[in-house]
């Protein structure tokens, strides 16, 4: 039976990357459905890419192939990577640690291998456009019942490029997070999950120090919590705590990018 391929990427849609991948896919694994879970991800934000694709994957057709591609390494000394999970989830990407954080939440990585064999790729190789040329061509192959140590070169997966979470510092009053991806309506994900977050907190306020501004937001479930342009501290739909403006962007009142540090400081 033929696995369902959940494509999602950087390429974003003005362009012809992702339709271009598709058709590669189409040509290739005619029958194999494609589920585009977005092609917004951050321009060569590797992190965002990988906590998304974490993220998403409960909510994603068991055995499914995930092609993956946020690859600001595309054409230099990075490898290109399938990896299975323990779960029978296969990943296909780059290994710039954008597959090891999914395929570690899915019972953990089971195999990994190179893509070394140049028969499955396409020809002429583009030196800039790996998601076209290997990626998409195995993801196919694989989704339409390819054995998957037929891809290359069996490796240890303690090898493989890992992603690493930044964490939160606790303080005797609150606690330092960083934020970890920003989304279209300017929700900023923390690196804090609901256990961070201490549920006695509900119906507080607290204190939000960043960029030297100070600014007043109310711990609650939703954003409707608090008056619309009111700053909330909520966990979101993936159970990572976040910060909101009722109506509005947290990114831009409150000036936060991706990397950015913001303590979260108790009041009374």
């Amino acid at each position: 039976m033929d696995r369902p391929i959940c494509f999602a990427s950087d390429y974003g849609y003005a362009d012809d990357f992702a339709g271009v991948c598709r058709a590669v896919i189409a040509r290739l694994a005619p029958d194999v459905r494609v589920i585009d879970v977005t092609h917004g991800l951050p321009q060569r934000d590797v992190l965002a890419g990988a906590l998304v694709l974490r993220n998403t994957l409960p909510y994603m057709p068991d055995h499914a192939v995930h092609l993956t591609v946020v690859d600001p390494g595309v054409g230099g000394p990075r490898r290109p990577v399938a990896l299975r999970s323990a779960r029978d989830r296969l990943f296909v990407g780059p290994d710039n640690g954008l597959l090891t954080l999914a395929a570690e939440a899915d019972g953990g990585i089971a195999e990994a291998y190179l893509l070394t064999n140049q028969e499955l790729w396409l020809a002429p190789l583009s030196a800039t456009f790996h998601g076209r040329d290997i990626f998409a061509p195995v993801a196919a192959r694989l989704a339409s019942g390819l054995a998957l140590d037929v891809v290359g070169i069996a490796v240890d997966a303690g090898g493989l490029t890992h992603t690493e979470l930044p964490e939160p510092r606790r303080h005797r009053d609150g606690l330092t997070a960083t934020a970890v991806l920003v989304d279209r309506f300017g929700n900023v994900a923390l690196n804090l999950d609901a256990g961070r977050l201490d549920a006695a907190m509900l119906g507080e306020d607290v204190e939000l120090l960043t960029g030297g501004e100070r600014y007043l937001a109310r711990v609650a479930r939703t954003f409707s919590s608090v008056r619309p342009s009111d700053i909330v501290l909520l966990i979101d739909s993936y159970g990572q705590a976040s910060v909101a403006v009722n109506a509005g962007s947290a990114a831009e009142v409150l000036g936060l990018e991706p990397g950015d540090e913001i303590r979260l400081r108790r009041l009374g």
